[in-house]
């Protein structure tokens, strides 16, 4: 049996251990974020695609590694494969500090992505273990926002340390500093003994990836790949075509507040069993929020659909994560997180890739409303079948 408290305490010491080495590493790694392009620019006067390559090395391994994480956390003890990968998370911070050219910052990048990948599994997979079984749906709805408190704050924290300091390496001690304090929270975890499976079974593609979860990883490859095209290129459309200079950290300050919001309102309706409900919510609203942005090109709708993306967002995400975690036995739970999250890095990646290709041969509008189209239809497949599906095949 898993480390799950017998009574009805949501907040219990565990959980907000987890929450916390949560917010950390999410902190650590946004902390950075806006700040690396500037970096590699002035310190090893990268171009643009050079920019492009060494960053998207992160995103790579992270997505390569995810599917073996969920089977690492599901075969050996969570508490010693979390510990394992945050520490790896933890230590390559100090790669940046050290890195000599652009090839060595490329390297520490790219392997920084494998820890990264397999610890935002392995920690989620034991907040779910410490959860009380009756209030798991809610729990899952108040993890995500320690990621989205993270994403709000670190970057502007980041950006002023820098225009105080003028220093990057300050940056990235502060960094590794958070994730050594979210490494050391994790550390005082007091995780009951969970039996080993003894699973003599060939390996196969079901101990990677959740296969029952098919039309539910359908559907949030496509949300992924909206985020995608938004995220990576409103920037520059923002300023090219709206006149929004600054404006990319007030467009995640307002995602961040939706994602926030919905989030503390939907956990009350995850508790009480309305799961397919808040993710077809949380989709109708994002479906939305994407059509604003591609269609009104103003800068108060600019600012506006962050806002109801953020709102359906965090409606939908936890939703679909709990549906992913009823969907497997309680020997699949990391598996379950896994799949989950390679389905969305999949759908961002691709967001990325294809998003830039039609931006450069067609336009941003373009890009944008291919975005929205995706969305839509990720949508549609899942009110068709996914809800039907999950209704189904869900074991609790």
């Amino acid at each position: 049996m898993v480390d799950e408290s017998s009574s009805h305490k949501l907040w219990n010491a565990n959980y907000l251990r987890t929450w916390t080495a949560n917010f950390m590493l999410n902190f650590a790694f946004m902390v950075l974020t806006p700040l690396l392009p500037l970096y590699l620019s002035e310190t090893y006067g990268a171009s643009k695609d050079q920019i492009g390559l060494v960053l998207s090395g992160y995103a790579l391994t992270a997505l390569l590694v995810r599917p073996f994480s969920g089977f690492l956390v599901d075969s050996f003890p969570r508490k010693a494969v979390l510990l394992a990968c945050y520490f790896l998370f933890f230590i390559l911070f100090g790669g940046y500090l050290v890195a000599s050219s652009l090839l060595a910052f490329c390297i520490v990048r790219t392997l920084h992505g494998a820890p990264m990948g397999a610890t935002t599994v392995s920690n989620s997979t034991v907040a779910i273990d410490v959860l009380p079984s009756q209030r798991r749906a809610e729990g899952i709805g108040y993890y995500g926002l320690s990621n989205n408190l993270a994403t709000a704050i670190s970057p502007t924290i980041g950006l002023l340390i820098y225009h105080w300091t003028g220093r990057y390496e300050v940056i990235f001690v502060l960094a590794m500093l958070m994730a050594g304090v979210g490494l050391l929270v994790n550390a005082t975890l007091r995780l009951k003994p969970r039996p080993l499976q003894k699973d003599k079974r060939r390996l196969s593609l079901d101990r990677f990836i959740l296969l029952k979860g098919w039309s539910e990883g359908l559907s949030m490859v496509t949300y992924g790949f909206s985020y995608g095209v938004i995220s990576t290129y409103l920037a520059i459309y923002g300023k090219e075509e709206l006149g929004v200079t600054a404006g990319t950290g007030l467009f995640f300050a307002l995602l961040s507040t939706g994602l926030i919001l919905s989030r503390l309102v939907g956990a009350r309706s995850l508790r009480e069993g309305h799961v397919s409900a808040n993710a077809r919510g949380g989709a109708l609203v994002s479906v939305v929020g994407y059509l604003l942005f591609a269609a009104v090109h103003e800068p108060w709708a600019y600012y506006a659909s962050a806002l109801i993306i953020g709102l359906g967002n965090g409606h939908m995400f936890p939703a679909f994560q709990t549906m992913f975690i009823n969907l497997a036995p309680n020997s699949q739970r990391g598996t379950a997180n896994s799949t989950l999250l390679t389905a969305w890095d999949l759908g961002v990646g691709l967001g990325i890739i294809l998003g830039g290709a039609v931006a450069e041969f067609a336009s941003y509008h373009a890009a944008f409303w291919m975005a929205w189209l995706a969305n839509a239809a990720g949508t549609a497949f899942f009110l068709a079948y996914g809800r039907r599906h999950f209704e189904t095949n869900k074991l609790r």
